[in-house]
């Protein structure tokens, strides 16, 4: 497909060619990657290593304790991995009503009773495994000497690192491991993060078995029973990631993947095959035609995902997705005014993000997250395990999504893949909780039916919607544009601080056989990201 390179928006960067590429949201990130290619191992081993970087380089979105994703492309056919980890054993509703209150609708937003059982750590080890080149410990290496030493402040990491403070100085560990002089590092300041350092190195030693059932699932323990939590070292030993089939969804003559629920990303899917009834690109591309349509598509997708989605679904993936259903859907919307629509019935009768790509054709779409910021709050201080707060994501009353032992909660935290014809062709991911399908879907359709390059359409102002009639759009959008929306009924709030509201993305697109032509990789200006490569 042939771009146009063109970029019209003001935040511009250049897109990176390469037959070796790492695209992180931290150049350290980045830069951890590139040193697994250049020692001879492949995309996996750049991935792992990226993501073991990033826990420490940006603790404001995820940690030792992080859930994952991954999509992967192995030269030969595609893979999923679900490393989202499941409820302690100790967890049901009667658990959470007896300590919350009998009107509780989910489990607590922070502290030790948000967090289920962490499996990123579990994802390095099973993508090493299976597909990685190198020995596991040295991919661990990067992240152990930065840990050590220490690294400069930058400035969205120090922005969302002292928004978190006042909110999550009284977690416990937090203070101890985030707040070195008592208050949030300024900009440039060195952090240096022992405890992680220590929790890596153990990780390393062992390939993962100090996290799932040794020593530092034990002093999880031993710090969940101190604040009153019930995670166990039994929960930590049984549990192991999930290799699974992407959902897939056509759109233009390309397929679109995501990883099946217990996550959003079938809302994605869903959106595109919505966006798919209309001629986008007959409508002006940064127009309030096109605006209104892929947003009035992302409601209508959204009001079925939050009713239907979880781990225990009364309908399919495949229901939600079915053309004749997602067509329906699409007549609803009206072109003249915003909705607020109500889930269907398809029944007939904090996070980052990376991608890394190598020469020989494989390439992983990764995703790591704690949510919401730092997660729970909590970090078991020996060995620097900050601690996601996804059992938030349980609900105490929808029967898709609710709490009990061992089921895992809906997430957000989505990683993307896009083919075409049985061949790989983008590897991408948008961070920033419900942004993430709505990111997805806008720098899918600036690709696809406009023929923006990667970089531009990483780069052009997007809109975010929240709920009910009410979106954020980015400062730089049309002003014409917005004022439409807003006539149309949009409630419309214009944001300034586009890394908050806005996510932000990498994308590794394939531009032919990567052993002559190679890759084109944009990094999002809206984070400290680097896309870098070889």
């Amino acid at each position: 497909m042939k771009f146009n390179f063109d970029n019209p928006y003001p935040t511009t960067r250049l897109p990176v060619f390469a037959r070796n590429a790492v695209s992180t949201s931290h150049p350290l990130g980045s830069q951890a990657g590139l040193r697994m290619l250049w020692k001879g191992g492949n995309a996996v081993d750049a991935a792992i290593a990226a993501a073991a970087a990033m826990t420490v380089v940006e603790p404001v979105s995820n940690g030792l304790g992080s859930d994952s994703f991954a999509i992967l492309w192995d030269g030969k056919e595609l893979h999923g991995l679900n490393a989202s980890g499941p409820a302690p054993a100790a967890w049901s509703v009667d658990y959470f009503r007896r300590k919350y209150g009998s009107d509780a609708k989910a489990p607590p937003k922070r502290g030790i009773d948000s967090i289920s059982v962490p499996g990123a750590v579990a994802s390095w080890v099973a993508l090493s495994e299976r597909f990685g080149k190198l020995p596991f410990a040295d991919l661990l290496e990067p992240a152990i000497e930065i840990a050590e030493r220490g690294y400069l402040m930058p400035v969205v990491v120090q922005q969302k690192w002292a928004a978190a403070t006042q909110e999550l100085g009284s977690q416990p560990g937090f203070a101890q491991s985030f707040l070195p002089w008592g208050r949030a590092p300024e900009v440039g300041e060195l952090f240096q993060f022992k405890g992680a350092a220590r929790g890596l190195r153990a990780i390393a030693e062992t390939k993962g078995a100090a996290f799932y059932g040794g020593e530092i699932a034990q002093a999880v323990e031993k710090f969940s029973t101190a604040n009153g939590g019930s995670l166990t070292a039994k929960d930590f030993a049984s549990y192991k990631p999930e290799w699974v089939t992407p959902i897939a969804k056509n759109y233009r003559g390309f397929t679109m993947h995501e990883i099946p629920p217990n996550g959003q990303g079938i809302a994605a899917l869903m959106a595109l095959g919505i966006v798919e009834q209309f001629d986008l690109a007959g409508m002006k591309v940064d127009g309030a035609d096109s605006q209104h349509v892929q947003i009035e598509a992302m409601k209508l997708a959204f009001a079925d995902v939050y009713h239907h989605v979880g781990d225990s679904m009364s309908v399919t993936s495949q229901q939600l997705l079915d053309p004749t259903y997602l067509a329906s859907r699409a007549k609803l919307i009206d072109m003249k005014r915003a909705q607020d629509f109500k889930a269907g019935n398809p029944v007939k009768g904090g996070t980052i993000y990376l991608t890394a790509a190598d020469e020989s054709g494989m390439m992983i779409s990764f995703i790591q997250s704690n949510y919401m910021g730092f997660g729970s709050g909590c970090v078991e201080p020996t060995f620097g395990i900050s601690l996601q707060n996804r059992g938030h994501g349980f609900s105490l009353v929808n029967p898709a999504n609710l709490v009990a032992p061992g089921k895992r909660p809906f997430h957000t935290i989505i990683p993307a893949f896009l083919s075409k014809d049985g061949q790989p062709v983008m590897s991408f991911g948008v961070m920033g909780g419900n942004m993430q399908p709505q990111g997805h879907m806008q720098t899918l359709v600036r690709m696809i039916d406009y023929k923006q390059s990667p970089q531009a359409a990483c780069d052009a102002p997007r809109w975010r919607f929240n709920a009910g009639m009410e979106i954020n759009v980015e400062h730089q959008m049309d002003a014409g544009t917005v004022e439409e929306l807003k006539r149309r009924g949009h409630k419309v709030d214009v944001i300034n601080d586009s890394y908050q509201d806005f996510g932000s993305g990498q994308f590794i697109w394939r531009a032919g056989d990567p052993s002559r032509e190679g890759y084109v990789v944009a990094s999002d200006s809206r984070r400290d990201g680097l896309a870098a490569g070889f």
